[in-house]
């Protein structure tokens, strides 16, 4: 390997890109189509989160504001909790479209999160939404094929590789060089762009950058220049393996179409097939006969509730429900939340596992397609992954049980079992209730959930080396 010769044909590659008005001009069309991508999304994004904060205020109002009921209505009163996106969410929108926005919370009974916007749409929406991530993902890898197809190829046709091996050039050295310089010209054309999007629009969005923010951004600037190198190691090498230019324009659109249709569509196929999910209703079948052979709260002749009867009075020293210094009615409602809610979480985190393995499939052919791989840590550090969906609806079912709990509580020590129905209590009550505050997705958790997709990538970057090596061998061995 030798660097000077290295360095000459990369820098002769990018004038050599930089000399033609057609690259320049297919840049022109990306960068009009990434900064509307950009725009939009962040105005999406801006006017929606201010929408949910609207509508948060004002269920919050209703709340705050309720006259003097009885717990038990309170609880069945319900709340709602509004999901915003994420500060990155206009950059990837992952899967937002498609999770839903709002729950609505009530004692008794788990709601899943609905209300999403594909719920609202036309069937346009399976097409995929225009968004920056989109671009540099299936876009870019367009625009480095129509300037690198030839690279390698070109020079066969023309003989102008055969006066470059006469200079002491290696073949690889040639590879390498034209790996690096087509590289240099697509970080230098879309990075920057890259950068300035994603620190524009998190400071916009989040009122500032913080640790977490920017690590975010340089993980994701240096992820996607990994993806670039990757393509482009693949463009070189497939125009180095083809006689013409002609036959490497065209075994590169074969397997761009490969990549990014053929391939996705096959991993969310294939992660369906193996491992099939519940629809909603068989899921709320399955957690009603759960809860009927556990114990049912309404039946007094129940027999889980007939011993937690039995319990209580022995507890409390007395014989009748009556005599109770607590309200026996709040202890049952308790318990039935209990149950529900245990049973709820089981078959929910059995159904989480059922989609984490759908979805491993596509991060295990991100070692055979490096879109998935890109597609699966960006939406992980967008944080518009699934990950962050089931972590907003894992936190919303533990504040709907906890709400519920402090409500039977004032039920349970505030409402006399006599009489319970036409009892009322304080509205001072509902104002000491907690807001709901949603945590998102550490950082660490998401690259830990990304390790399979980021390993890949680099397996590329590595393949991709090895690859260009092979190549070189066996030209040299046929010279």
């Amino acid at each position: 390997m030798q660097f000077k010769f290295i360095r000459i044909i990369a820098r002769q590659e990018w004038s050599s890109v930089f000399r033609s008005k057609v690259p320049l001009a297919l840049y022109a069309v990306l960068l009009a189509v990434s900064l509307l991508a950009t725009f939009t999304g962040w105005q999406y994004v801006s006017k929606f989160n201010q929408q949910q904060t609207a509508a948060r205020e004002e269920v919050h109002d209703h709340w705050m504001n309720q006259p003097e009921r009885h717990p038990h209505r309170v609880a069945h009163y319900g709340y709602l909790v509004f999901r915003e996106k994420s500060p990155l969410s206009f950059f990837d929108f992952g899967l937002d479209s498609y999770v839903g926005n709002s729950v609505f919370l009530e004692a008794h009974r788990q709601n899943t999160v609905n209300m999403s916007e594909a719920g609202f749409s036309n069937g346009m929406l399976r097409f995929g939404e225009l968004s920056m991530a989109m671009v540099l993902q299936l876009l870019v890898p367009l625009f480095i094929i129509f300037i690198g197809f030839h690279t390698v190829s070109g020079l066969k046709q023309n003989g102008v590789l055969k006066i470059l091996l006469c200079q002491r050039a290696t073949y690889f050295d040639i590879l390498l060089g034209k790996t690096i310089g087509l590289t240099a010209v697509t970080w230098v054309l879309f990075l920057p762009l890259l950068l300035l999007s994603l620190f524009a629009g998190i400071v916009s969005l989040s009122n500032g950058i913080n640790t977490e923010s920017f690590l975010r951004v340089g993980l994701i600037l240096l992820l996607y220049g990994l993806y670039f190198l990757i393509i482009t190691t693949i463009v070189v090498a497939i125009s180095a393996m083809s006689s013409t230019a002609k036959n490497a324009l065209m075994v590169l659109v074969l397997v761009w179409i490969l990549f990014f249709i053929v391939v996705p569509k096959s991993a969310q196929t294939l992660g369906n097939s193996l491992y099939a999910a519940p629809d909603k209703i068989a899921f709320e079948q399955a957690i009603e006969a759960d809860v009927s052979k556990e114990g049912d709260s309404h039946d007094p002749d129940d027999p889980h509730f007939s011993q937690l009867k039995a319990e209580t009075l022995k507890k409390y020293g007395v014989d009748s429900i009556q005599a109770l210094l607590v309200n026996y009615g709040a202890l049952v409602m308790q318990e039935g939340e209990n149950i529900t809610s245990r049973i709820f979480n089981k078959h929910y985190d059995k159904l989480i596992s059922t989609y984490k393995a759908q979805n491993s499939i596509s991060s295990i052919l991100g070692f055979a397609d490096p879109y998935l791989a890109i597609r699966n840590i960006s939406m992980n550090l967008s944080g518009t992954d699934f990950d962050t969906f089931s972590a907003f609806q894992k936190q919303t079912e533990k504040y709907r049980f906890e709400k519920t709990k402090s409500i039977n509580e004032i039920h349970l020590t505030q409402i006399k079992f006599e009489n319970d129905r036409n009892q009322k209590v304080s509205t001072e009550n509902w104002k000491k209730q907690a807001e709901f505050v949603f945590q998102p997705v550490s950082i660490k958790d998401n690259l830990a959930n990304g390790m399979l997709s980021l390993s890949a990538l680099i397996a590329w970057v590595i393949a991709g080396f090895f690859a260009l090596k092979s190549i070189s061998s066996k030209r040299s061995y046929q010279l």
